[in-house]
């Protein structure tokens, strides 16, 4: 049998012009700072896993909403063999209630302005800022016709 990638969920939560990451405890990305998240599993949908990773690593609550972006990410050994293929789907959850408090796989979880993100001045795990970049542009009112300004 051959292998397959493994499916994450990434639960992207935008809140009075902050963000929330957790900084990972566990390989991979041990010590960087990313949006919470984990495996998918079986029998659950990608959004439940998102609202259920962000609760168990955060305390926070927030509902999923709609889907972000896709994410491929492969790790190589030095011969060019991959060593890990995760396939991660960032999901917007509209925050409901709960402050962060670092739980599970996180060994913090904090609010963080939207342009410090963006401006890359954390150590964080691939990506994070171009997917802050895309839910920005997802949360606005002219790209979602489903709501209502």
């Amino acid at each position: 049998m051959s292998p397959t990638p493994k499916i994450g969920a990434l639960a992207v939560v935008l809140h009075e012009n902050r963000v929330l990451l957790v900084q990972r405890s566990k390989q991979p990305d041990a010590g960087l700072w990313g949006f919470p998240g984990g495996h998918v599993e079986w029998g659950e949908t990608v959004r439940e896993a998102a609202a259920r990773e962000l609760l168990e690593e955060t305390g926070v609550t927030a509902q999923p909403d709609v889907y972000i972006d896709n994410l491929d990410l492969l790790k190589h050994d030095a011969q060019g063999r991959v060593q890990t293929h995760y396939l991660l789907v960032g999901v917007m959850c509209r925050y409901q209630s709960g402050t962060p408090v670092a739980a599970d796989d996180a060994q913090d979880a904090r609010w963080f302005p939207m342009q410090q993100i963006l401006d890359g001045a954390l150590p964080m795990s691939a990506r994070v800022p171009d997917l802050l970049a895309r839910a920005m542009r997802v949360d606005q009112p002219a790209a979602r016709p489903d709501k209502r300004p």
